[in-house]
């Protein structure tokens, strides 16, 4: 081409590069209500809560992820990240040399003064919340956004949101069990009404006995536990194995949950982590209440 041909052209190159549509700025609401906004997509993210790293995994951008924290173990390849420490207490500067460019975190389970110390920093912060099992779907699809791989995070969302909704067509409208769910026994804790797990008892025909509690996870006692009378215990501890002080409550043989073998164990990973896995532990919980309905007293004529 000649250098006249050249000269003829530059105009219209011009033309058509101003023609070009300017990358729109990512902007998302986390569920503390803060905007989050980005420049580009996400490309080095860190996690500050194990289900926060699942979810990136589930939502496509697991390539993207450069940082966890300690029991970030599923899927297999987080294992093999670097850690910053502990979703209750990471260390920042680890955070600060990972050089990220998003950092996601859960606003209920991270200290509110580190998150208030990477906020003043201006480290781009996203944070979650899920208390119910719709909101696993919408932060899939946050996330996605985030890290620019919507169809992934879409597909994801749409699955989860079917086998929700097939799990509650299932079971939700199935005879009433009054559960006690026990995340651990010294201290006795449970869920209160707002907490996710409760949301997956509701979805099975459950009825969580501390409901009206509002804490997340509130401290109860033996007392309280046996005035309830739950039909059914369901019992989480610390991994996959059936914890032994669940049947601690045999001491009680009039407690209708003891009377009848209701004592149950749903792995933690599966019913305590925000991820796409909470239906896996929500289908054992739903079969469990299903035991706890076939043992009931054959009703008198």
């Amino acid at each position: 081409m000649s250098a006249q041909q050249r000269l003829r052209l530059a105009p219209l190159l011009l033309a058509l590069v101003l023609a070009l549509p300017a990358q729109a700025e990512i902007s998302v609401a986390d569920d503390s209500g803060r905007t989050v906004r980005l420049a580009t997509p996400a490309r080095r993210i860190v996690s500050l809560a194990p289900h926060v790293a699942e979810l990136i995994y589930a939502a496509g951008a697991g390539d993207r992820l450069v940082g966890t924290v300690q029991f970030s173990t599923y899927p297999e390849a987080a294992r093999r990240l670097p850690q910053v420490g502990g979703y209750s207490r990471f260390d920042l500067e680890a955070i600060l040399a990972l050089k990220p460019d998003l950092v996601i975190g859960w606003q209920s389970g991270n200290p509110a003064e580190q998150i208030a110390r990477m906020q003043s920093l201006g480290l781009p912060l996203f944070l979650t919340q899920p208390d119910r099992i719709d909101d696993v779907a919408r932060n899939l699809e946050q996330i996605g956004t985030l890290a620019g791989t919507e169809a992934t995070a879409r597909a994801a969302a749409a699955h989860y949101r079917a086998r929700h909704k097939a799990l509650a067509a299932r079971y939700s409208a199935r005879p009433p069990v009054r559960v006690f769910y026990q995340v651990w026994k010294t201290p006795l804790m449970t869920v209160g009404g707002r907490q996710i797990i409760s949301d997956v008892l509701t979805l099975c025909g459950g009825r969580n006995v501390f409901a009206d509690l509002t804490a997340l996870a509130p401290t109860v006692n033996e007392e309280a536990v046996l005035a309830a009378d739950p039909e059914v215990i369901i019992a989480s501890g610390m991994d996959q194995a059936r914890p032994e002080w669940v049947d601690d409550w045999r001491r009680w043989p009039t407690m209708t949950a003891v009377a009848r073998g209701n004592l149950f164990h749903v792995p933690p990973e599966l019913i305590q982590r925000h991820t796409p896995r909470l239906l896996d532990g929500a289908e054992q919980v739903c079969g469990q209440l299903e035991q706890a309905r076939s043992r009931r007293p054959a009703a008198k004529p």
